[in-house]
């Protein structure tokens, strides 16, 4: 359990990072898809994509919420808290567009993939409507890219590395980085086929979408990597949740 000390320093560090986070510039376009981007019929397209991965993360959610894990609902909270404040970081890329991190990896490793779904709708609901942050049309495109298709290939690549017996650090910093690169290739996927290059068709375009971010996205995935390793590596190291997913 946390002690009482280490209650108030969190919840300090929790205060400050959401404050910067709200004080943060949003003029910007950045990576969540914002609102106008996408065609109705495109809108409405992802959101029956998302609708049984939410459905299923409910599930999920529910089961460990009652599991009788001490920790689990505090740890839920944690994993909401760490992709909201490290998605609402949006540092500038090139043409006048922003990267940032994801932060699913770490709940990811924690609780499966299933519950990211849910803790993403959230996430993204209150950025789309508190820091202009993407957007309400646009959330479906947002929770495939960013809370299902980039924990699915996290997850996959994290158990992969335990079957190969890979170090446990090495492990959920991979989950966390190829998360978050997979979230940026199927947003720039999404907007390829919407826009497609008038020369050279999708192909054309999802190379420049891809490229257009590429500068920072790479780097930035590789410090959300090693910041995921440090704060999962805390909450085993201080008994705060077991090492093993429910």
């Amino acid at each position: 359990m946390f002690k009482g000390n280490q209650y108030k320093r969190a919840g300090l560090l929790g205060v400050f990072a959401l404050l910067y986070a709200g004080l943060y510039p949003t003029t910007a376009h950045a990576m969540h898809i914002m609102e106008g981007m996408l065609p109705p019929a495109w809108c409405i397209f992802w959101y029956v994509v998302a609708a049984p991965f939410f459905i299923y993360g409910l599930y999920r959610l529910h089961r460990i919420a009652n599991s009788g894990e001490p920790n689990a609902k505090v740890m839920l909270a944690l994993c909401g808290a760490f992709v909201f404040v490290l998605s609402s970081l949006k540092l500038p890329s090139v043409t006048g567009s922003c990267s940032h991190p994801t932060g699913v990896g770490l709940g990811t490793v924690m609780f499966g993939p299933g519950v990211m779904a849910v803790i993403g709708v959230i996430v993204l609901l209150f950025q789309a409507i508190l820091l202009a942050h993407g957007g309400l049309t646009t959330l479906g495109a947002n929770e495939v890219s960013m809370t299902i298709v980039g924990p699915l290939v996290g997850f996959l690549v994290y158990k992969l590395c335990q079957k190969f017996k890979l170090n446990r650090s090495v492990s959920v910093f991979l989950c966390a980085m190829l998360a978050d690169w997979s979230t940026y290739v199927t947003t720039a996927i999404q907007l390829a086929i919407v826009y497609p290059d008038p020369n050279g068709g999708f192909g054309a375009s999802l190379v420049k979408f891809l490229g257009i971010f590429a500068v920072t996205q790479i780097p930035l995935a590789i410090a959300e990597g090693f910041l995921t390793v440090i704060v999962y590596n805390l909450v085993i190291s201080n008994d705060l949740w077991k090492e093993a997913t429910l």
